[in-house]
């Protein structure tokens, strides 16, 4: 019988999560924060994706992940608010902060900071690379740690969407509504369009709503990987986590709104 892998992120690959290692993470976090890669690895492997929470989602977090959010903060990986400042003669002269969502101390050892971007705007990479890069200049952390949608996830939201779409049924917009979605005007129209042109009903309504809710320009594994291959947050050590698609489960429930309005990321000071 084969035997699990000493590395808790390692194991994590062979259940189809992306891991990237930059600047010399692997060493520094399998050599001093093998407990704090356990917690981490141990809530990844546990996370579950319903389909209804994808298709419910809006442009606030999702019940998956504010249950990945509380189970990093029960390990002790809590909100930071970091705040460096310049003091001469006594006087500070300036000073800038650095919100981390989740922060683990390790006594004599050092610092780590993990942020979960889900289904943001892009520029949140942007916003989150070049925070670990002034932290970490600092000597406030030791690695930083981005938690995103992997590629495989990435590439089977529309399967996903549209098998969904089938198994409930929606063949127009009374059916999708008794499903529990309510497109926007603007959306209607849009689906309207191409069923007027003969695509099926089910087609246009995934069509219309990945390319909304899950397009090119959101936080996903190729966005992040476009940045840091072009140095962004170098050189702070990275490590670097996608979502796979099979999180994900075609559990029965209804689907539930999720209407708040998405954070708008802060330019790096």
């Amino acid at each position: 019988m084969a035997t699990a892998p000493s590395d808790p992120i390692a194991a994590l690959t062979q259940i189809g999560f992306d891991v990237q290692y930059l600047s010399h993470a692997k060493s520094i976090l399998n050599a001093e924060f093998a407990p704090q890669l356990v917690e981490l690895a141990g809530v990844l492997t546990g996370v579950r994706l319903p389909i209804t929470e994808i298709i419910g989602s809006g442009g606030g977090e999702t019940p998956f992940t504010q249950r990945t959010r509380r189970a990093l903060a029960a390990l002790d990986w809590r909100k930071h608010n970091f705040v460096i400042g310049k003091t001469i003669d006594g006087v500070q002269r300036e000073a800038t902060s650095h919100e981390v969502d989740h922060v683990k101390w390790v006594d004599g050892v050092g610092t780590l900071g993990c942020e979960i971007e889900w289904n943001n705007k892009d520029p949140f990479f942007d916003r989150d690379l070049e925070n670990y890069k002034r932290l970490h200049t600092e000597g406030a952390i030791s690695v930083g740690i981005i938690i995103t949608r992997g590629a495989s996830l990435q590439a089977a939201l529309w399967d996903m969407v549209h098998r969904f779409a089938i198994s409930r049924g929606i063949v127009d917009f009374a059916s999708l509504a008794a499903a529990g979605v309510t497109p926007t005007p603007k959306q209607k129209t849009s689906i309207q369009a191409r069923v007027d042109r003969g695509v099926p009903f089910a087609e246009a309504w995934t069509d219309n709503f990945v390319s909304n809710k899950f397009g090119a320009a959101t936080t996903h594994w190729e966005k992040l990987q476009a940045r840091v291959t072009r140095g962004v947050g170098n050189p702070c050590p990275l490590l670097n986590i996608g979502l796979p698609a099979s999180i994900v489960v075609f559990d029965p429930g209804p689907v539930e709104q999720i209407d708040e309005e998405p954070e708008v990321p802060t330019p790096p000071p």
